[in-house]
């Protein structure tokens, strides 16, 4: 099967996805967002069965956050590692990913928490004011939601679509239950480190998009 002359295969399948879906119930943004998960996933269930959900101010928040500089907070090298590289350069945004530090591991043996939940609470700098961005690990998203509860951390945006079968899903219950701060997240036990890296992506792209206009 060969494009159209001129147009992209991302283009392509952006396009492929419009025409499988059809009608949705998200707003603009929201959709550009989903859109790009279901690209880098080639999962349509993201749209339905495990639909996204925002919080009312999430995709605005993520955006100035991002935009003015902040710093992306992940938990998981996985997540850098689908990001595109250009945008923190542009836009100045410091990428923290503690996991593998040797201290960490350290640190989780001695209180007896996982490497996760660790790595969160030594980067409450940057994630105060921050976006973070969890697609691996569901004891890190509940840290967080936990470091909130504490009043420690304010965080511009909480990205929380990580992937599995242990407390995968309940943690992303946990995360939809929150007023205060902007979120995003999914049902279920589907997501992952591409997730997250898309839904990071395609803010980016609303930026940009937002700054030409």
């Amino acid at each position: 099967m060969q494009t159209e002359k001129g147009q992209s295969i991302e283009d392509a399948s952006m396009q492929m996805i419009e025409d499988e879906i059809g009608t949705h119930q998200y707003k603009k943004k929201e959709w550009l967002i989903v859109r790009r998960i279901i690209h880098s996933t080639a999962d349509f269930d993201f749209a339905d069965k495990n639909k996204v959900i925002f919080h009312k101010d999430a995709v605005e928040s993520g955006m100035n956050a991002l935009r003015n500089g902040c710093s992306i907070v992940v938990d998981v090298n996985g997540v850098i590692g689908g990001l595109n590289k250009q945008n923190p350069k542009d836009f100045g945004n410091n990428i923290v990913c503690k996991i593998s530090d040797p201290e960490i591991m350290e640190l989780a043996k001695k209180e007896g928490k996982t490497r996760s939940q660790v790595s969160m609470r030594e980067a409450i700098s940057d994630i105060d004011g921050g976006v973070v961005a969890i697609g691996n690990a569901p004891t890190a998203l509940l840290e967080i939601i936990q470091m909130v509860k504490e009043g420690i951390v304010k965080p511009a945006l909480i990205i929380g679509i990580p992937v599995g079968f242990i407390c995968a899903a309940e943690s992303k219950e946990e995360l939809s239950k929150l007023e205060e701060i902007p979120f995003i997240t999914n049902l279920g036990r589907k997501g992952g480190s591409s997730s997250a890296s898309a839904i990071i992506n395609a803010i980016f792209k609303l930026i940009r998009a937002e700054s030409a206009s």
